[in-house]
């Protein structure tokens, strides 16, 4: 069985992690968006591979995630900032 770590263990051993990003925006903005993190992350295209950091990014609208409703915040800002009320 393997030992857990406490939470607050740092892994020492890379393997995969996920960071999340939502965006309330088109979905051109949204694309413009994982472009600039593609920059981020491998700012010379052109290099031989592979990359220092092996990583990969992609584009989901929210009704293909998984969560029923993962940002509500965003919606919640995005009325707030049209001035608009809750439905």
């Amino acid at each position: 069985m393997a030992e857990e770590l406490p939470q607050s263990a740092e892994r020492e051993d890379p393997s995969v992690w996920e960071v999340r990003l939502g965006i309330y925006a088109t979905e051109r903005q949204a694309e413009e968006v994982k472009e600039q993190i593609a920059r981020l992350l491998c700012p010379d295209p052109d290099h031989a591979p592979p990359c220092p950091l092996p990583w990969s990014v992609n584009v989901l609208h929210g009704s293909d995630l998984d969560d029923e409703d993962p940002y509500p915040e965003l919606i919640e800002q995005a009325r707030a900032e049209r001035g608009e009320q809750r439905p």
